[in-house]
């Protein structure tokens, strides 16, 4: 039996990126992207068993980066390990400072910026408790075409700013959870998934705010 959930999930052609202006690492330029991407004219639902082999095909991913202020003023990052039974195997035992996953059909019918939302809002609460208030915003998007996830991923970067430092696991995969300073997390970087080494060094190098 395969180990991918049969569900349809939100994808773009890969030819889309491509025309928008294909990029490695990460891009702040989120104006220039998230209309096109998130345009219900080129978004479509396919079998998530299909594409996660297809790079023909970019499977839209919110990537949530939960921070948190010290009173010093210092920002904290909440990071996790994933557990040995995560359902993504190029992924397991991976260090991440990401939370989210695929938008799935349920999630919205047409695939929209509704539909994201809806998405994001749902991965989110389905993988941790966060208690108090917290903002989004979204600083940017993530290609990373080295790496095979990541040549049928693409990951769009929001920072959840907390109004304190209350983050629980939902999930007996994410384990090792807390929050750390940017400086011990890039100290530890060897340990992270690529994705979180991209954000972790778009955030020391002043590319998010």
């Amino acid at each position: 039996m395969s180990p991918i959930p049969q569900e349809d999930v939100l994808v773009v052609p890969r030819t889309l990126l491509e025309r928008a202006g294909i990029f490695q690492g990460f891009c702040g330029d989120t104006a220039s992207y998230l209309p096109l991407l998130l345009d219900p004219r080129h978004t479509s639902w396919r079998p998530r068993a299909s594409v996660e082999e297809d790079p023909s095909f970019k499977q839209l991913i919110p990537y949530c980066v939960l921070s948190w202020r010290a009173e010093d003023g210092t920002p904290r990052y909440f990071a996790y390990t994933r557990g040995g039974g995560q359902s993504e195997a190029r992924l397991r035992a991976k260090r991440s400072v990401g939370i989210g996953g695929h938008i799935a059909s349920t999630d919205g019918e047409h695939g929209d910026d509704v539909s994201y939302e809806s998405g994001m809002k749902r991965e989110l609460a389905e993988e941790v408790a966060i208690g108090g208030t917290w903002t989004s915003r979204c600083v940017g998007l993530i290609n990373d075409d080295a790496t095979p996830v990541g040549s049928v991923h693409l990951g769009i970067v929001h920072i959840m700013e907390l109004e304190r430092p209350e983050v629980a696991s939902r999930e007996s995969e994410l384990v090792e959870c807390g929050f750390d300073t940017l400086e011990k997390l890039l100290a530890d970087r060897e340990r992270f998934e690529t994705w979180s080494q991209i954000a972790l060094d778009a955030i020391a190098s002043g590319a998010v705010a």
